[in-house]
């Protein structure tokens, strides 16, 4: 071959095929559970979307919807007011429950201030107003997410922290 040709050696592309092989077995894992397997966030991202869609079906369909909390068995499900007492037992025992590391810590509303035990139930009205409302959410390894729902936009603010509202009203 002549001295001319120009190209990279074995050698060199091993060494950039191990770095880059390294790389991903060192960053692959991280994101994995940053993204796809971290119970918090999944919850979170869940809870925004039923937020969300029941606002949306309150509207649509102009019913008063309500987003019913078991803080104790860590439960959440939909009721409409014109519920029977048969579908209310049939939404509640279909209630979604909060993966294992994951619980409700506690769940502020206007009205009735911070309630860490028992049920309790956020309003949708038909207008899509949501009763002003906070939702605190935890692990078993401290970390804490807070979602504020706003009463009138029907936007759902999220902290990665514990932000308590009664501190900053």
């Amino acid at each position: 071959m002549s001295r001319e040709t120009k190209g990279y050696t074995f050698i060199e592309l091993t060494v950039v095929i191990f770095l880059i092989g390294l790389t991903l077995v060192l960053t692959v894992p991280r994101f994995r559970y940053a993204i796809l397997t971290d119970d918090l966030k999944t919850t979170v991202r869940r809870m925004v979307g039923t937020v969300r869609s029941l606002r949306n079906e309150a509207v649509r369909e102009q019913k008063v919807y309500s987003l019913r909390f078991d803080l104790e068995s860590n439960r959440f499900w939909i009721e409409s007011a014109n519920m029977t007492d048969e579908e209310r037992t049939g939404a509640c025992e279909k209630a979604f429950q909060l993966p294992a590391g994951v619980r409700i810590l506690d769940v502020w509303r206007r009205e009735k201030g911070k309630e860490v035990a028992g049920e309790t139930a956020i309003r949708f009205t038909k207008k899509g107003y949501i009763e002003e409302s906070v939702i605190h959410l935890g692990t078993e390894d401290n970390r804490q997410f807070t979602l504020i729902l706003s009463p009138f936009l029907g936007a759902v603010k999220t902290y990665d922290r514990y932000v308590d509202i009664e501190t900053t009203l």
